[in-house]
């Protein structure tokens, strides 16, 4: 027995969007699923409780910043990441890869690994596979992934084709630096920029390989949105059908749900908390930035048909309030009701896949949301 397994429960007539269910060593979570990121331990603003309130089967923490501070050492000692936070839920960690490419400004690239400056103090760092291993094994998170490289958006054709053949050799060697197989999945992360024959180069790479889970990097990145669509439709199906799929760095609305038509299983991202914090929340007629001076005197909730905590018990004046005065309150406020924003429509796209009507939902959601217009703002 692996440590994870995919149940396949149905596919949707209209579309071929799969509804399931991935089996981890902290319990079972259905899919499609978002998956809240939690940095640093700890989703900003929001307890555990809480988000087991909101329906977040998995949360993300991210093995860079924990190898920082406190230290993988030390939630090691605390016996591992789920007791260290109190989540006794599942947990993907990443690699760690994408925020050496993306916040060190001086970083070297060797087959060995990357050299780089710490973010916060300069200092000389080093990250291979087997030392990304060496902290996520240490974490003893659910799902781990492979160490990988991570191009920017646009990135020569040469230039890629080398990064994808590093990618799939440090994916080998992740493989055999993994400790825990037992009781921690580990997942290949297929790379290649909008490139169709090196994107379907990777998959072929990593399936080689037979990890019992696969992710999908590098888009989100700055690409179209179209790009990432066309990249989902020849890259996914290359995957196993029997194992989870993960498309990494994904959370606008109209994303997720592009997604799932294309066989995602699993996302993540930072948006619904970071824009929360920057007063911006979603709503079922699109996004509201509650910071503006014209909801001083609206005392309506966030989003009249949504049901959560926030909703039913604040004004989007009372929110204003707080953000403007820089309270906490009103950051946890916005946070929570984000997260539950796409948590259920996550749980609504599972729904219309039970009956067979995504491709309907998917039409009504971008009708009302406002996608559907010529001058539709994104996030």
């Amino acid at each position: 027995m692996t440590a994870i397994r995919y149940e396949l429960i149905k596919k949707d007539k209209q579309t071929g969007a799969r509804l399931g269910k991935i089996h981890t060593p902290h319990g079972s979570f259905d899919t499609p699923m978002f998956m809240p990121v939690g940095t640093l331990a700890t989703v900003k603003t929001m307890s555990p409780e809480e988000l087991k309130e909101i329906g977040a089967g998995i949360i993300l923490s991210n093995t860079y910043h924990l190898w920082l501070r406190p230290g993988h050492e030390v939630i090691q000692e605390a016996g591992g990441l789920h007791r260290f936070m109190n989540w006794d839920q599942a947990i993907l960690t990443d690699s760690g890869g994408f925020q050496v490419f993306s916040l060190s400004e001086f970083r070297k690239i060797e087959e060995e690994g990357v050299h780089f400056r710490n973010h916060l103090n300069g200092e000389k760092l080093f990250l291979s596979p087997e030392k990304a291993m060496e902290i996520q094994n240490a974490l003893g998170s659910d799902i781990m992934m492979a160490f990988d490289e991570c191009p920017p958006y646009p990135a020569e054709y040469d230039y890629m084709k080398k990064s994808v053949e590093r990618t799939s050799r440090w994916a080998e060697r992740s493989l055999k630096a993994h400790k825990r197989p037992k009781d921690q999945g580990l997942f290949g992360i297929v790379q290649g920029g909008a490139y169709e024959d090196l994107r379907k180069q990777s998959a072929k790479d990593l399936v080689s390989l037979d990890f019992p889970g696969y992710a999908i990097g590098g888009l989100s990145v700055g690409e179209p949105k179209q790009v990432m669509n066309r990249v989902l439709e020849y890259t996914t199906p290359l995957l196993p059908e029997n194992k989870p799929r993960y498309l990494m760095g994904v959370g606008s609305p109209d994303s997720l749900i592009d997604g799932v038509i294309r066989g995602i299983d699993m996302f993540d991202c930072v948006l619904p908390t970071r824009i929360a914090r920057n007063g911006t929340v979603m709503t079922s007629t699109g996004r509201l930035v509650v910071k503006n001076a014209k909801y001083a005197t609206d005392f309506r909730p966030l989003d009249e048909q949504c049901d959560c905590y926030t909703c039913k018990n604040y004004s989007r004046a009372y929110i204003r309030h707080l953000i403007h005065t820089n309270e906490i309150f009103g950051f946890r406020l916005t946070t929570y009701h984000n997260l539950y924003f796409l948590l259920k429509l996550m749980e609504q796209i599972r729904q219309a896949i039970r009956e067979d009507r995504l491709g309907d939902f998917r039409e009504q959601f971008f009708e009302q949301y406002g996608f559907n217009k010529p001058d539709a703002k994104n996030f």
